[in-house]
């Protein structure tokens, strides 16, 4: 359990032991550029990683059994040049669950405007101070993003600096030419999913991070029902941010990655709780209501 976030405010200053805070694996494939040769691909995987796993993030200490699990998919789909490239980025996100050996998954994001330039056998640098080429930002506002959402899973509102550094990331990519960090460029892109996710109008989404996990998940190894409840009730604060930013990318951004989770909660829940799920589920995430109606019938997937 990384309880150090509960401890998050005090810790961020402190000067602590060497200890990287991902374990993230990290695939590249370009299933539509057949004249480059496959060790360029390779080559890049390879220092997308090296600069997720290696590099310090934060001054936390992360235990090796702490390290926070993540995968990375990029995927190539045209080649401008020998050193430029275009393509598509998922992110994915698990958080384990205390007294189980099962991750549950939070965060699932599809990023289709991914630019860049790269050249063969070099490292990825990136500055926290300034905007130095666009792979090294965009892995690195993912980076903290990914931080900022697992803080707050085990700590009340713990994301709050780590959003901050995302936030960071975004203002100085302001002048870049390549897409994604605009506000005026799209409504789904890394602007708005680091500038929601600090408003106001969001806070119950954050606070749902923490009471779904662990007043929710992390208590069912003691309590099924209990915990099941505690995420029940969770899920209805939603209906708030809703109401105030329908279909917003944030609750797309969770959602995609729970959905499959909410199935198998609530498939054989009480048909009372189960229903009163699917009732809040179908408003908020209408995108996965053909999986929740199965989950109505008792049904899988």
């Amino acid at each position: 359990m990384r309880s150090k976030f509960l401890l998050l405010p005090l810790l961020f200053a402190a000067t602590v032991a060497q200890a990287q805070e991902f374990n993230c694996k990290v695939s590249v494939i370009a299933p539509k550029i057949q004249s480059t040769p496959e060790r360029v691909f390779k080559s890049m995987e390879t220092s997308i990683a090296q600069l997720m796993n290696t590099r310090r993030w934060t001054n936390l200490n992360f235990s090796p059994q702490e390290r926070i699990d993540c995968n990375m998919l990029l995927t190539i789909n045209e080649q401008a040049s020998s050193s430029s490239f275009r393509g598509t980025l998922q992110v994915i996100y698990s958080r384990p669950v205390f007294g189980s050996d099962y991750m549950s998954p939070v965060v699932d994001i599809l990023d289709n405007n991914v630019q860049f330039n790269f050249l063969e056998n070099t490292q990825i640098e990136f500055s926290p101070e300034r905007f130095t080429d666009n792979l090294s930002s965009v892995i690195a506002f993912y980076a903290y993003y990914i931080l900022g959402v697992d803080a707050d899973t085990f700590s009340p509102m713990g994301g709050t600096d780590l959003y901050k550094q995302a936030q960071t990331v975004v203002t100085n990519a302001q002048n870049a030419s390549e897409p994604g960090w605009k506000a005026f460029e799209d409504q789904k892109n890394r602007y708005w999913l680091i500038d929601n996710q600090q408003q106001a109008v969001f806070r119950p989404l954050r606070e749902f991070l923490y009471e779904y996990h662990r007043s929710g998940f992390d208590e069912m190894a003691a309590d099924i029902a209990k915990g099941r409840k505690a995420c029940t009730t969770s899920i209805e604060s939603l209906k708030s941010v809703h109401q105030a930013k329908p279909s917003s990318y944030n609750l797309q951004v969770v959602f995609n990655a729970k959905y499959n989770e909410l199935v198998d909660l609530y498939k054989n829940a009480d048909p009372q709780e189960r229903a009163k799920v699917y009732n809040t589920l179908q408003i908020i995430d209408p995108g996965h209501i053909n999986q929740y109606m199965g989950m109505m019938k008792g049904s899988g997937r």
